[in-house]
């Protein structure tokens, strides 16, 4: 199983960063911002630098906190199968938009799910709700779609 990170920030206008996907692994979808976890690498480590080779923003470690973890277990390739690590964090400053992701600021009240993976849509609003231990489990078939849901504690 390969893990990853996945990182959301907000602004003090209560704002959401999220990156339109341009390649790869869900191209096309919206979602934090995040990527494997290469060996020798902490978790935050990996957070950090994903956020910043997808956007150009550099943070400390301080600035984010692990707020989930979520398995996806895929019937249609294994090799899909992922392990993540969820961080959010307040953030300010500027971001430039990379050959992988499209960053933008999104109002909380106007995130587009309908852009997003299907599995955001459950988990998603647990964090905006202030929860900091969200761990679940989403199994999806052969076309992608969700057909088990776990919340684990």
């Amino acid at each position: 199983m390969t893990e990853a990170t996945l990182v959301f920030l907000f602004n003090e206008k209560n704002q959401i960063l999220l990156g339109m996907k341009k390649r790869g692994f869900g191209h096309g979808k919206r979602n934090g911002i995040g990527g494997k976890i290469e060996k020798q690498e902490t978790c935050s480590q990996a957070a950090i630098r994903e956020l910043y080779e997808e956007t150009k923003i550099s943070i400390e470690e301080n600035q984010i906190q692990q707020i989930g973890l979520l398995y996806f277990y895929f019937d249609a390739n294994s090799d899909w199968n992922f392990k993540v690590y969820v961080y959010s964090g307040i953030y300010d400053g500027d971001f430039e938009e990379t050959d992988e992701i499209k960053p933008c600021w999104r109002n909380i009240s106007d995130i587009p799910f309908e852009q997003m993976r299907e599995d955001d849509k459950y988990w998603l609003p647990r964090m905006l709700d202030g929860e900091t231990n969200i761990c679940e489990k989403f199994n999806f078939d052969e076309n992608n779609k969700i057909y088990n849901r776990q919340i684990i504690k």
